[in-house]
């Protein structure tokens, strides 16, 4: 709000020669024009450069569960956080990266290597470290012999069993599967834990932004392919693409080369495909439960509010027990695809 006063009090100050013209943003540059961009990018989209907020804009929604450089918070937990009166409940974080350079003959910056700090990026080195902090605990305990105790950790050693036995080393085999194991209980719980911190709204949830999602893709890519290599060759992994088939001859030659490239492509679609519905399922359910919530701030201060107020509350906590739900499912069939294609490429079709 503090920046909002700023702009009104030069848009004053520029228009006090003539207050009743009209055409003050048509004519030469004005000083509110300028001092606009620097405005925070969350200003906008929720509507306090006009006074009013539009909860059910996109910019709005999606401003909400997309990645940014700041933490949202309600202006008034932002206030007691801080000590600043007028705080508008974006608490920014340290800028980090290299500044850039200006283009010349415009005022824009080109930042080829703008590492910025972002929410998402904090969240998800939590969640790394909330992993390895639970298997540390895990590890002691059974490396000491003794029965879990508790009620989390048998939960956690129920979940690393399944994911050992079920997944790995009944989709790979047991011998890879065994070798694979710690690589899918990693991946896992690193998905696990991202879709379950994205349950408290300040987080957000990092497996609902697609450059986390595919980069988890590329990386499982990179494993299937070793495993394939380091199994049959560079070569045999490539020709182990194609699946074996008794036909004539002529027809091989003409039939296998197209078979290869369609494998091929295939092969790459699959692990596209496994980045985009993590991210969609856990972009969605957010957007969905963002769209609930933010019928309150539709509705609010007129009569309608006393009926969408509790179906918007119901509402929400239906869609966060499906959330709840989808965070393990979603880590699971992510884990699963995994093994799947990993045991594609180290065993013959």
């Amino acid at each position: 709000m503090g920046v909002n006063s700023t702009i009104d009090e030069k848009t004053l100050a520029t228009d006090s020669a003539d207050k009743s013209s009209a055409s003050v943003d048509e004519g030469a540059p004005s000083a509110p024009a300028v001092e606009s961009q620097d405005v925070d990018a969350h200003v906008k989209p929720h509507g306090e450069a006009d006074g009013a907020h539009d909860y059910l804009s996109p910019d709005h929604l999606f401003s909400h569960v997309q990645d940014s450089t700041d933490f949202h918070f309600s202006p008034t937990i932002a206030r007691w956080l801080t000590g600043d009166a007028k705080h508008n409940g974006h608490i920014k974080l340290p800028e980090t990266g290299i500044a850039g350079y200006q283009i010349a003959g415009t005022e824009q910056y080109l930042k080829p290597l703008d590492f910025k700090l972002t929410r998402f990026m904090v969240v998800e080195l939590f969640a790394a470290v909330l992993v390895f902090v639970v298997f540390a605990a895990v590890a002691r305990r059974l490396r000491s012999g003794d029965a879990p105790r508790g009620r989390f950790l048998n939960m956690v050693e129920a979940m690393i069993q399944f994911i050992r036995v079920d997944v790995a080393k009944s989709v790979i085999g047991k011998k890879d599967g065994a070798k694979y194991a710690p690589f899918l209980l990693t991946i896992f719980f690193f998905v696990l834990a991202c879709n379950l911190l994205g349950m408290i709204p300040v987080l957000g949830t990092p497996t609902g932004d697609f450059a986390v999602t595919a980069t988890l893709a590329l990386i499982v890519f990179f494993v299937v392919v070793k495993a394939g290599i380091e199994k049959f060759g560079p070569g045999g992994f490539l020709l182990n693409l194609v699946p074996s088939m008794e036909l004539p001859p002529l027809m091989k030659v003409v039939l296998l080369p197209l078979l290869f490239v369609i494998e091929v492509v295939g092969f790459l679609i699959k692990h596209f495909v496994l980045a985009v519905r993590l991210f969609a399922n856990m972009m969605a359910g957010h957007l969905v439960l963002a769209v609930f919530v933010a019928f309150i701030g539709v509705t609010y201060g007129t009569l309608v509010q006393y009926a969408v107020v509790p179906a918007s509350v119901l509402g929400a906590t239906a869609i966060s027990v499906l959330e709840l739900f989808v965070a393990f499912l979603q880590a699971y069939i992510f884990t699963f695809l995994t093994a799947l294609f990993i045991s594609s490429a180290t065993h013959h079709h």
